[in-house]
């Protein structure tokens, strides 16, 4: 849990799924989140393994991230159950779904 808790890893990881993405890309994508709050959560992401930074030397430089390789089919599969899982407790609580979201494989 410490690896993915919080408010924006699982957005983050759920985003970069679906291929590498650069810092601005991301923060379109995710409109609510603080650049010092993304910068902090890629960070962590990347020392725990998950995400990979890669810095492109041009003016201005550009950052791309992407999930580390190897962890993509675990994530999807964790992603998947996750929605799986929120689409029940929805059911049984009576809860509204905003926003359905599938990872595909």
């Amino acid at each position: 849990m410490a690896v993915l808790g919080g408010k924006w890893k699982l957005i983050l990881l759920y985003h970069l799924l679906s291929g590498p993405q650069p810092n601005g890309e991301l923060r379109r994508l995710i409109p609510a989140i603080t650049q010092k709050m993304l910068t902090q959560q890629l960070r962590e992401l990347e020392r725990d393994g998950l995400v990979i930074r890669k810095v492109h030397e041009q003016v201005p430089p550009k950052v791309v991230y992407s999930v580390a390789k190897g962890e993509a089919a675990q994530l999807r599969d964790l992603m998947d159950a996750l929605c799986d899982w929120g689409t029940y407790w929805a059911s049984q609580t009576g809860a509204e779904i905003e926003h359905t979201v599938s990872v595909t494989k």
